[in-house]
């Protein structure tokens, strides 16, 4: 496997070919360099003219760029997804519908999205930064009930699902996976007691009982679940965001979606188990209480 393939630096990306027309006198000058600048101008006239973006605005502008096409079906039968980016808006969505979907709760609900997690969970948007720490001792506060140890006691005594994707058993690298410990496209919502790379370093380890405590649920909820783990113990895997909240002392576990082709131009999942993700997220906020 080549440890280098491209670099990112010499990634280019095609954002225009069209010019506006070249004045005569700039031709005159140098005709290759007018019509750079000739093409230059007549993208910045779109991105004007669509998104009153200037020039000088790429200085502090937030910008994305992503394969082109919208999402579509896949398969004869149509029974899966297409699309770029399904890790981890795949599980973003289906939690967050999960939660609005779900009935009153004896426990508070919440969820939490967070960004970044593929560089470590950095930065004030992610989920190593405090906000939600501090957000739980702002809802305390208003409730009259904030102090240090109750806010610790109150995380500590939390369960939750780290909802995040997993990799598919692909044939084309068949010797990557365990096929008795991997997750199927098709299997339905996944459960991931090991993450980690390489030996499982940065791995979560949900202890057996709330393990336990999650087959209950969606066995109750004819929940169809599938565990596995990510990659072959001694290779790369991955890792998510588990173990961070963990630090807590709270129950925490990865569940998500298979996904075939992660972090490819085009990822593809099934739907089947998609909303069986849906349906396991929403048992879980209804039903846990540990």
């Amino acid at each position: 496997m080549a440890a280098k393939v491209i670099e990112g630096e010499a990634l280019d990306i095609i954002v225009g070919n069209k010019p506006l027309l070249i004045d005569k006198k700039d031709k005159k000058k140098d005709e290759k360099e007018a019509g750079k600048e000739a093409v230059k101008a007549g993208v910045l006239d779109i991105l004007k003219e669509t998104y009153d973006i200037h020039e000088e605005d790429f200085v502090s502008a937030e910008l994305e760029i992503v394969p082109a096409g919208k999402a579509r079906e896949a398969g004869f039968d149509r029974s899966m997804t297409l699309a770029y980016g399904q890790d981890d808006r795949v599980c973003a969505y289906t939690s967050m519908q999960a939660m609005l979907d779900s009935d009153v709760t004896d426990r508070t609900m919440c969820c939490i999205l967070v960004d970044k997690e593929e560089i470590g969970s950095v930065g004030a948007t992610g989920m190593q930064s405090h906000f939600f720490e501090n957000a739980v001792a702002e809802v305390m506060n208003l409730a009259g009930e904030y102090s240090e140890l109750n806010v610790r006691r109150c995380l500590a005594h939390s369960c939750m699902l780290s909802s995040d994707v997993s990799s598919a058993f692909d044939p084309t690298y068949a010797s990557s996976f365990d096929k008795k410990n991997v997750a199927y496209l098709g299997g339905g919502m996944v459960i991931n007691k090991f993450t980690g790379a390489r030996g499982k370093s940065g791995s979560n380890d949900a202890n057996a009982e709330y393990l336990a405590h999650l087959r209950h649920i969606f066995d109750k909820a004819e929940v169809n679940f599938q565990t596995a783990e990510l990659g072959k113990v001694d290779l790369g895997g991955g890792g998510t965001i588990a173990y961070i909240l963990a630090l807590y002392g709270m129950n925490v576990i990865d569940s998500g979606v298979a996904v075939l082709n992660m972090h490819a131009p085009w990822e593809a999942t099934s739907k089947a188990d998609v909303y069986e993700a849906y349906r396991g997220y929403k048992a879980f906020v209804e039903g846990a209480s540990l």
